[in-house]
């Protein structure tokens, strides 16, 4: 023990000559470094080639960003109100409504009398009825072939109650002012806010 602190003592020995040599021996190449091939002109090239510069007519492969929504039509532009729509509605109902009591009425009062005018009664009822409620349908679900509708379940309405005028039949004085309604009825339906509501 000798050269060392008392913490990590150093152990030397003498090296002998029988002892394997331990450490890194760098040697000297006994032969010519191979040589690599040279290739030819006919051989494919296998290094690295750079791109060359885009062409005009080579598709671009860069990133292309995607397209931001449009709104179509003006920005100012509100939803149609549905006022018109819901007043034409409520109208035709009473309408047609107050039609299928009077015609209901006239039926069971004439069907002894007059059977074949009592059925064309009916059968204009029928027409007038489908149209109205079809069209209600149709204009509260946006589709302007609900207008058209309720103008003829209306329009239908008005020959139920000018037969009755026609032949004579005794009738209330509130019955006389009935047909306000199918007229009010066509009136509400043509008019331009009730056309925006259906587009």
């Amino acid at each position: 023990m000798t050269n060392g602190s008392p913490e990590h003592p150093q152990i030397r020995r003498q090296a002998d000559d029988s002892d394997p040599q331990t450490s890194i021996i760098r040697r000297q190449p006994t032969g010519s470094f191979p040589q690599l091939p040279v290739p030819s002109d006919d051989e494919p090239q296998t290094s690295f080639i750079p791109p060359s510069a885009p062409r005009p007519d080579d598709p671009h492969t860069s990133y292309i960003p995607r397209p931001t929504p449009v709104a179509v039509g003006s920005p100012g532009r509100l939803r149609p109100s549905p006022v018109a729509a819901s007043i034409t509605a409520a109208v035709s109902i009473i309408s047609g409504w107050a039609t299928a009591v009077i015609a209901t009425s006239l039926i069971a009062g004439w069907w002894r009398t007059d059977e074949l005018f009592c059925v064309a009664i009916g059968f204009l009822t029928a027409v007038s009825a489908g149209a109205t409620i079809a069209g209600l349908i149709a204009l509260l679900l946006h589709r302007r072939i609900g207008r058209l509708l309720i103008v003829v379940g209306s329009a239908v309405a008005l020959m139920i109650f000018a037969g009755l005028f026609v032949a004579g039949a005794s009738l209330p004085p509130i019955v006389f002012g009935i047909p306000v309604l199918p007229l009010a009825s066509i009136l509400l339906a043509l008019l331009p806010a009730t056309g925006r509501w259906t587009r």
